[in-house]
């Protein structure tokens, strides 16, 4: 049986031969933890030269098949994407700014010589497979259902250029915390690592810049913290972000600073939703450069009272405590700010359908 997508290319639906027991289920979705427990279906697209996007596809969610000479295995041509659907109260599911996604997601595949996608086909992907696994949707405070949207480079050859073939694919993961300390405030680790370089892929989602990462995330937990921040590449001096979430600094006048879009940095969708929550609220931005130095040293003479890391997984996490080679200090009391908190409580809300969507934000599905 196919149906219409609000695209020219229609979903056909493949039957599942042994989804998961409501029993089993049940059983995921009192603990779901982060990225461990998935969904019965996903989505799959493919793409060819010659030809563009076509058999669109939502069924079970399995193994796929790669010739070893796959693109992606050697060259590393892949993009992702990361958002959630919730389950509001009334009963009905929500997307929180799928169209954000998907123009960042095409941005994404432009930096990585890939097909762009086109921006309905993505979301119409979204509400497939949200339609077919919103029983796994669970219902606990602060849960919700992670959505992961990828694109792989298929084709077999061995050669540095573009593929002329790509497989986009969606899979879902009933999600919980992200955060598994349960601690009120994250620490973070200064890494003598960088992330990314002017001119790099620093502003893409794609799993190189994640790889890179992996290796100083390691050292940060190793020292006993739960984050690691990153410096820029050319001074190691400017704040850019953390290993997969973008920063805030709070002021005691109440002004707000997140380090600049240099290309350097990935866009982030919570951290763009956070620009706009904290200007309906009167404060004042600003998207600029802050340096270390300037970090430790307003937090230790109190101009400084919170700071906050923001992404899709952790929503709003408090950053309590600061260490590095050189460095280290306690932000505020160590704990959740009142603003973060605030504008924590704010963007929640609108995901959850609890409090008016005055930026038309929410996608009800």
């Amino acid at each position: 049986m196919a149906t219409t997508a609000k695209t020219e290319i229609a979903f056909t639906s493949l039957s599942h031969p042994a989804p998961t027991s409501v029993e089993q289920r049940e059983q995921v979705l009192t603990n779901p933890g982060f990225g461990t427990n998935f969904t019965d279906h996903m989505v799959s697209i493919e793409w060819t030269e010659g030809r563009g996007w076509h058999d669109a596809t939502i069924g079970p969610r399995g193994p796929i098949a790669l010739d070893p000479a796959a693109s992606v295995l050697h060259y590393a041509q892949e993009i992702f994407e990361g958002l959630k659907a919730y389950k509001h109260g009334d009963g009905s599911i929500a997307l929180f700014r799928p169209e954000a996604n998907a123009r960042r997601f095409n941005q994404s595949a432009e930096r990585l010589a890939m097909p762009e996608l086109p921006e309905a086909l993505f979301v119409e992907s979204i509400r497939q497979i949200v339609a077919a696994d919103r029983d796994w949707i669970p219902s606990a405070e602060g849960a919700s259902l992670y959505l992961r949207p990828f694109m792989i480079a298929t084709e077999a050859f061995l050669g540095v250029r573009p593929a002329k073939q790509y497989k986009y694919l969606v899979i879902a993961s009933p999600a919980g915390n992200y955060f598994k300390s349960g601690a009120p405030a994250v620490s973070i680790w200064v890494s003598d690592y960088t992330r990314a370089a002017p001119g790099g892929t620093g502003a893409a989602k794609c799993g190189g810049n994640y790889a890179a990462s992996l290796v100083p995330q390691a050292e940060a937990i190793e020292r006993g913290h739960d984050q690691v921040v990153f410096l820029d590449a050319a001074e190691h001096k400017w704040i850019e972000e953390l290993g997969g979430m973008n920063l805030y600094f709070v002021f005691a006048d109440g002004t707000l600073v997140t380090p600049a879009l240099t290309g350097t940095i990935l866009p982030g969708i919570t951290r763009d939703s956070i620009l706009a929550l904290a200007r309906d609220e009167g404060l004042t931005v600003r998207e600029d450069r802050y340096s270390l130095e300037q970090w430790q040293a307003d937090a230790q003479s109190g101009k400084l009272v919170e700071t906050f890391a923001c992404g899709t997984a952790a929503v709003v996490t408090p950053v309590g405590k600061v260490s590095g080679r050189e460095v280290e200090f306690t932000i505020g009391s160590g704990g959740p700010g009142q603003l973060t908190q605030k504008l924590k409580n704010r963007l929640v809300s609108i995901q959850r359908g609890e409090a008016p969507d005055p930026h038309g934000w929410v996608m009800k599905i």
